[in-house]
């Protein structure tokens, strides 16, 4: 609650406006009833033409003003719920780049895109209290003020009415609560597994799992429409009395004023306006049910979104600040060292070891690897990530015009992007696409052969410029020629500070002035290319595999298909 206040606060002067206007354009829908009773008994029952027509005049002007009125009631409540969508994505979003590496080992990827999208929608809708809801009370109190005008007992008949909704639809909205809180659970758990069933599928296929997993989905999928079902059954029986009760009283309260006016009680205007007054009334009891049930939606939804702003990131308790200049990383579980300047590569026998090598490199896991004399884990994590990069080849490629992707910082000049596309020899992926460095590249790359996704993200993470670039297989999908012209300019272009490049491409450990080869975790020797070919046998059993492997040119058979 005190969540969707807040997004109430951050825009009060438009809920209040929210407010007034929804509650005027109410009340004014209770002014034509009473103008056409007045034209009934003044005009038509005493058979004054003239009072007629001033009296139907009212009636089109009181037209024209509620409908202006609802113009700007749903014009206001519109921006009012586009604000709070808006707030709430960027508070998100601003969290989510917080917490950075820390996300996805607490929250599955899934559960991040269903509170970012769904829950936001949700709480945004349940707003509708502060305009409509608001108008609601307001209009029904009046309403009933102008029908203990007519007869008591009608204003005491309507009065009631409200209590008795609460009754009937409160239980109902406290289920659904419940109910929808599993719901939202397992939506996000679902849509966690289509997202990895989607990015393996090209593994599954090739294991012969995805018949497998397609049945696992299938399952969970029919174990959420289930309870989607029951979410539903409660939603449309909340939905039906927010109908049917309005339209009972309506009945009720007709029928009594037509029994009082054939007594005499009331005249024949007064039992059209009591008709026309109910009938109105309908609209604000419509608005208390639908605003009690956004509500319940946005509680749940308010509470998911918590639940990930929640979630901090892994601040280090009295952290230091990084080493004054280029410093020497020094991992003690594998031995190896990195100096503060030159390229380093580092084959390692199982690809598992040289990642995880990475990750303590880059403090991404607890470690006793140190910076300068410094434990990585114990130095500022801010610090440690502007300045010590662990570059995947597989990283998130963002959408948008491809000199955006690239242009990292906002202090990047157009020369050094020359430079770092010449470096991932990326030159031909500008000049292919139609607008070159103006061109869209789609989310993820897609429009971009795999080749060429990663000689892109080689130029992105060249464009960083951090102290320590840690390249984790660079040139995987590219071909022999490509990869050569990579590792003759990479060197060069990352001159004066550290480079390690995890690979086994003998192209790629040619150029790095010295080699690492680890051998189950640990490093088995260290030497230049050419030493460790002539001393070790696992390296070189290692090294001439990736020779051996026939080439294959992913951006040609990108740009075939």
């Amino acid at each position: 609650m005190r969540y969707l206040w807040w997004l109430i606060r951050c825009q009060w002067p438009r809920a209040l406006r929210a407010g007034a206007v929804a509650t005027a354009w109410m009340i004014g829908l209770a002014v034509r009833p009473y103008l056409i009773a007045r034209a009934i008994d003044d005009g038509l029952r005493a058979g004054d033409a003239g009072a007629l027509l001033d009296w139907v005049a009212a009636i089109v002007a009181s037209g024209v003003v509620v409908a202006y009125l609802g113009i700007t009631r749903h014009r206001t409540m519109t921006f009012l719920r586009e604000d709070a969508t808006a707030r709430s994505s960027q508070v998100i979003l601003h969290h989510i780049a917080r917490l950075g590496a820390v996300l996805p080992r607490k929250v599955a990827a899934g559960e991040v895109a269903t509170v970012s999208g769904t829950d936001v929608s949700h709480t945004s809708w349940s707003l509708t209290m502060t305009g409509p809801g608001v108008g609601a009370v307001l209009s029904y109190a009046t309403g009933a003020v102008v029908l203990w005008s007519v007869d008591p007992m009608l204003a005491l008949f309507v009065l009631l009415g409200v209590p008795v909704v609460a009754l009937v639809v409160g239980p109902l909205l406290n289920r659904l609560q419940r109910v929808d809180t599993g719901y939202r659970q397992e939506l996000g758990l679902l849509t966690t597994r289509a997202g990895d069933i989607v990015s393996g599928l090209r593994v599954l296929a090739g294991v012969g799992g995805r018949d497998l997993f397609a049945r696992r989905y299938a399952d969970r999928s029919q174990r959420l429409l289930r309870q989607g079902y029951r979410v539903g059954a409660i939603t449309s029986w909340v939905h039906a009395l927010t109908i049917g009760i309005p339209a009972l009283f309506l009945a009720a309260i007709v029928w009594l004023a037509a029994r009082m006016a054939a007594e005499g009680q009331i005249t024949v205007g007064e039992m059209v306006a009591v008709y026309g007054y109910v009938a109105v009334l309908a609209v604000p009891v419509w608005f208390l049910l639908e605003g009690g049930f956004m509500a319940v939606r946005g509680i749940v939804a308010a509470r998911r979104i918590i639940a990930l702003l929640r979630l901090e990131p892994d601040l280090v308790p009295g952290a230091r600040p990084a080493p004054v200049g280029p410093a020497d990383l020094h991992d003690p579980h594998s031995g190896l060292t990195v100096a503060a300047h030159g390229m380093i590569g580092v084959a390692a026998a199982d690809p598992a070891d040289a990642i995880a090598l990475a990750d303590r490199l880059g403090g991404y896991v607890p470690s006793d690897a140190t910076w300068g004399g410094l434990p990585v884990t114990a130095v500022d994590p801010a610090q440690v990530r502007a300045r010590i990069l662990v570059a995947d080849h597989d990283s998130y490629l963002f959408s948008g015009a491809l000199r955006d992707v690239l242009r990292l910082r906002a202090d990047v000049t157009d020369a050094q992007v020359a430079a770092a596309i010449r470096t991932a020899s990326a030159d031909d992926v500008v000049d292919s696409l139609p607008g070159g460095l103006d061109a869209v590249v789609e989310a993820r790359g897609r429009n971009l052969s795999g080749g060429q996704r990663q000689r892109i993200r080689l130029a992105q993470h060249l464009l960083a410029e951090p102290d320590v670039l840690i390249l984790i297989d660079p040139t995987s999908a590219v071909d022999s020629h490509t990869e050569a012209r990579i590792a003759a300019r990479l060197r060069e272009h990352r001159a004066g500070r550290a480079t390690v490049v995890c690979a086994t491409s003998p192209l790629l450990l040619d150029r790095a002035d010295l080699v690492a080869y680890l051998r189950e975790g640990r490093v088995a020797a260290v030497g230049t290319h050419e030493e460790l070919l002539k001393t070790e046998p696992g390296y070189r059993a290692l090294v001439a595999r990736e020779a051996d492997e026939p080439e294959t040119d992913a951006a040609g058979m990108g740009a075939l298909r």
